[in-house]
């Protein structure tokens, strides 16, 4: 009977996590930022023209619930970047879900520098390739972010997908996301490529 009502509450968490009204005031708070002149990663010229970033339609296909398996004992790695940056990292664990039919797996990570600060003790960072790398969206990858949690499940909200500041900007360092996070599939959701 726990069983059967676990099972029945798992779709009304999933949903509650992954409304369309929290993606659209994730796009929202995006295109603001950018749109500001003092947080925005643009270039003046493509500023002066900016009218919001182009995203996929909001889908609840690409919000999932992903199995939780955390690695405790993982050394920190220097994850590589676009620039000179060396940036270190943790692998906090692996997540593994469904999307579009397919087992999927991807690993999450935590900055080491950016943890020691209370306002991201709890930030993860979640780098992703897929098949739309390239080709609808940036070829570099995309990004998620996430939060730690006690629990042995996560909520991956592909419809908060968005760019490294680098592909509106050369003149930044972005993490490259790690060959073990490309994924299989068609991610269409998120930010599309930048059309400049």
């Amino acid at each position: 009977m726990k069983k059967i009502l676990l099972m029945l509450l798992l779709p009304v968490a999933v949903s509650a996590q992954c409304s369309v009204e929290i993606s659209k005031a994730f796009q929202n708070q995006l295109n603001k930022e950018y749109a500001d002149e003092k947080e925005s990663p643009l270039k003046k010229e493509d500023l002066v023209h900016f009218s919001g970033l182009d995203f996929y339609d909001i889908n609840g296909e690409f919000c999932v619930e992903a199995r939780l398996t955390r690695t405790p004992k993982e050394k920190p790695f220097v994850m590589p970047t676009s620039g000179t940056r060396k940036p270190l990292y943790v692998k906090y664990g692996e997540l593994e879900f469904m999307l579009q039919g397919k087992k999927c797996n991807l690993n999450v990570y935590r900055n080491i520098e950016l943890s020691k600060m209370e306002k991201f003790k709890n930030h993860l960072f979640l780098p992703f390739t897929d098949l739309t790398s390239g080709v609808e969206s940036y070829g570099g990858g995309r990004y998620i972010d996430l939060e730690a949690t006690d629990k042995d499940t996560m909520i991956i909200d592909f419809n908060q997908a968005y760019n490294p500041y680098c592909a509106y900007n050369e003149g930044y360092s972005c993490p490259i996301p790690p060959k073990e996070n490309d994924l299989l599939v068609e991610v269409r959701a998120g930010v599309k490529k930048f059309h400049d």
